[in-house]
């Protein structure tokens, strides 16, 4: 049953992230959208699939009315890939996970010191032929930790051994760098607004750096976190030399360890960081579309305590409880207690598991459940 201060309630935006290994956001917003009209069949319903700058980012962009273009890139093992970015206008969207992913690499093989980046740096130099003024270059899903040099090395710098040969790719060449040449970098980056969007805060290295705490999600042993927060300091160090002190800061600056330290590379680059859902709701034009709403529904396949550090859903309700909304979340799996839910402005959360306990049914049937949690939704907030 209906709150009565929400009888009448018509206009609802989805505005979901995708549950990971189940549905992308796209399908999410599909599949609620089904499950409001079976029960509100006048229900007037936006989607608008939203992303934090990690994998999927390219495909909210091109739901948002971007155009999806292609290239052949280096995956980070080196072989080549299609991935794809997302261009409007003069403004492109790039997900390093498109080249550098986690799902870029063979299933069930890691390599933590010798993924590269270098893909990425294709990509960005694909935006750049684009015609792009502003990349928007959302980092996170990534197979590596080599600090970006892989990227840099593909818009043209050059990261050398003592006898001056290119040091092998990945976090663990790092360790025999004697030189950085960044003079050769392609000279448009100096034109272009470059935004770092990320869901993370990290430094470069330390125990809060990106080796630490992201190294051991891809495959790293102790030993290999060690080997690459050494090479990454190292890494540092020999830019300092060659670029001067502001190297130093940015590998202590907010964003700098995101992906494997590609955040570390694009700052070098002149790049601003910014929380990534921020930027990809003002990219995806989030404000006029809450504006028509009356309900938001936000969502992601787990709602834990990760999601209220910079995830999308929160993102989302942070900006509908300023606008005065309603938000209510849908996810695989709820990890989170009401109040923390209720400091997050999300006045409610409806998990799959409500409906089916069993997690292996939810996520092979995760499409079918989440149009039933959809009609729950009506029943209780539009009927």
């Amino acid at each position: 049953m209906a709150d009565a201060g929400t009888q009448g309630t018509r206009r609802v935006l989805v505005a979901a992230d995708k549950f990971k290994g189940s549905l992308t956001a796209v399908e999410v917003a599909e599949r609620v959208t089904a499950g409001l009209r079976r029960v509100v069949p006048e229900a007037r319903v936006e989607a608008l699939p939203v992303a934090d700058g990690g994998d999927g980012t390219v495909d909210a962009a091109v739901a948002a009315g971007f155009e999806r273009r292609e290239v052949p890139v280096a995956g980070p093992l080196g072989h080549e890939v299609t991935a794809a970015f997302a261009v409007r206008g003069d403004t492109a969207v790039v997900e390093m996970a498109e080249a550098s992913g986690l799902q870029r690499l063979p299933a069930g093989v890691f390599a933590p010191l010798t993924a590269s980046t270098y893909g990425s740096g294709e990509l960005l130099r694909a935006a750049l032929d684009a015609g792009a003024r502003t990349i928007v270059f959302g980092v996170g899903g990534s197979a590596t930790t080599d600090g970006g040099a892989g990227m840099l090395s593909a818009l043209g710098a050059r990261f050398l051994d003592d006898e001056g040969e290119p040091v092998a790719p990945g976090g663990g060449g790092l360790a025999r760098l004697a030189r950085a040449d960044l003079s050769g970098l392609d000279p448009r980056l100096s034109a272009v607004d470059l935004v770092l969007a990320s869901d993370v805060d990290n430094p470069l290295t330390g125990p809060k750096g990106a080796p630490a705490v992201y190294g051991p999600q891809k495959g790293a042993s102790p030993d290999d976190v060690e080997t690459l927060d050494a090479a990454l300091t190292h890494f540092a160090k020999v830019l300092e030399d060659a670029v001067g002190p502001e190297a130093a800061e940015h590998a202590a600056a907010p964003g700098a360890g995101a992906a494997g330290g590609i955040g570390y590379g694009a700052l070098l680059l002149g790049a601003r960081f910014r929380p990534g859902i921020e930027v990809m709701l003002d990219v995806l034009g989030f404000a006029p579309a809450l504006e028509r709403a009356e309900l938001v529904i936000t969502g992601e396949g787990s709602l834990d305590e990760q999601t209220l550090h910079g995830k999308a859903p929160a993102g989302v309700a942070a900006a509908a409880r300023a606008a005065g909304k309603e938000v209510v979340a849908v996810c695989g799996r709820l990890a989170l207690p009401p109040q923390a839910l209720g400091r997050a402005g999300i006045r409610r959360a409806y998990p799959l598991t409500e409906i089916e306990p069993d997690i292996t049914t939810c996520i092979s049937e995760a499409g079918p459940i989440l149009e039933r949690v959809a009609e729950q939704i009506a029943r209780d907030f539009l009927t």
